[in-house]
């Protein structure tokens, strides 16, 4: 949904009640609605570090209720109320879904929310499960991607895709642009940042963040981060991952307890 659209009145019927109990969701669909004021005042530097903070409190449910696209429809407020504002599903014993995203319609909201503005949009992804961590991106067209994890901003060093992934609920992954040196590098339409790329991965249970930039003979074109027990498996390619040849295999420390 785009800022400064009419909501439609079955929209406000539906998530009143949600809206009603959750200050968190009411102050973000405040802000959310003041986009063309605030960035044309404060700017959008300071309105975008404002939105990631509120989004970085907000829970699906008020992302849905504010009216952001979601996993399903990124294009359009939730149509599933009805689904979207129970109480989540447990997850399954096998655990949560693939790459910790909530497809709707289900119960709960989607573990995935996206938003548009005129020259700026944001992504939120929740990590699945308990929804414990979000991590928010921020795109616009004068500036690099920026990333918070759980309200904290992650500096990759590098420039970023404008969406991630999670993997069990506590690692973070996202392509960024790789190196200029490299033998097979490429720029050029149709590119996430670079043909070769890099990829930032941030564990939100340490909160540290590492980027893992490929070697002349590491030809990252889609790279793929697989969590197996307690490794990381980085893959080329998704063809690379279908036949189980990694490039590097990587610790995955414990989570405090």
């Amino acid at each position: 949904m785009r800022v400064g659209e009419e909501v439609s009145v079955v929209w406000d019927e539906a998530w009143g009640e949600w809206l009603r109990q959750s200050p968190s969701g009411t102050e973000l669909l405040a802000w959310w609605r003041r986009a063309r004021d605030e960035t044309s005042g404060a700017g959008r530097d300071a309105y975008g570090e404002r939105l990631a903070a509120l989004l970085s409190a907000a829970s699906p449910r008020d992302c849905a209720a504010v009216g952001l696209g979601c996993t399903r429809r990124i294009d359009r407020e939730c149509r599933e109320p009805s689904v979207c504002r129970l109480d989540p599903a447990v997850p399954s014993a096998d655990g949560e879904a693939p790459r910790g995203e909530r497809e709707g319609p289900v119960q709960g909201a989607c573990g995935g929310f996206h938003g548009l503005w005129g020259d700026f949009d944001v992504h939120v992804r929740f990590s699945g499960g308990d929804d414990r961590h979000r991590a928010v991106f921020w795109r616009d067209t004068t500036s690099a991607v920026r990333l918070w994890v759980d309200g904290v901003p992650v500096d990759a060093g590098a420039d970023l895709d404008s969406y991630g992934h999670w993997l069990g609920g506590r690692f973070l992954v996202v392509q960024a642009e790789g190196p200029d040196d490299h033998p097979w590098q490429s720029y050029g339409p149709g590119t996430l940042v670079t043909g070769i790329v890099s990829v930032l991965i941030h564990d939100a249970a340490h909160g540290s963040t590492r980027t893992l930039i490929p070697g002349p003979q590491e030809t990252w074109t889609d790279p793929q981060v697989v969590l197996a027990g307690g490794t990381l498996r980085v893959y080329a390619t998704r063809e690379a991952l279908a036949d189980d040849v990694p490039d590097r295999i990587l610790s995955a420390p414990s989570a405090p307890k």
